[in-house]
């Protein structure tokens, strides 16, 4: 099953968080896509996600997950521990999108914007959309 990971690609935050995924990631499970890319444009309209939503979006299957739920559900495929952070899905979104939210409503103050893209190596360009 292919997983695809939307984030804002103009958050620095966001893009280390895509490389953190990477090298955590070692069987590629994971696929990106920037949602201010054309691709991105077109996932979103195709999952029918509000325009609105500028989080982390994970697609799997035919559903698609956001926020605190996107990011505990991307933890349980990656190499080492991080698997075990899963075991917060058993707190109600509510509770665990109230950081994830003061997090992402902060994220270009306390982290910037990027100006430019990190260029991906040859092994990484496969994985974005």
């Amino acid at each position: 099953m292919k997983r695809i990971v939307l984030f804002d690609g103009e958050c620095n935050f966001c893009d280390r968080s895509v490389q953190f995924i990477i090298k955590r990631d070692p069987n590629a499970f994971f696929h990106f896509s920037s949602l201010q890319e054309k691709t991105g444009r077109e996932l979103r309209n195709t999952y029918q996600i509000p325009e609105q939503i500028d989080s982390l979006i994970l697609l799997e299957g035919n559903r698609y997950y956001l926020k605190s739920t996107a990011a505990l559900k991307i933890c349980t495929k990656l190499k080492g521990a991080w698997k075990l952070l899963a075991l917060l899905l058993v707190i109600p979104a509510p509770c665990r999108d109230f950081v994830y939210n003061i997090i992402a409503k902060n994220r270009y103050k306390w982290f910037g914007k990027k100006a430019s893209c990190k260029l991906p190596s040859k092994e990484e360009r496969n994985r974005f959309l």
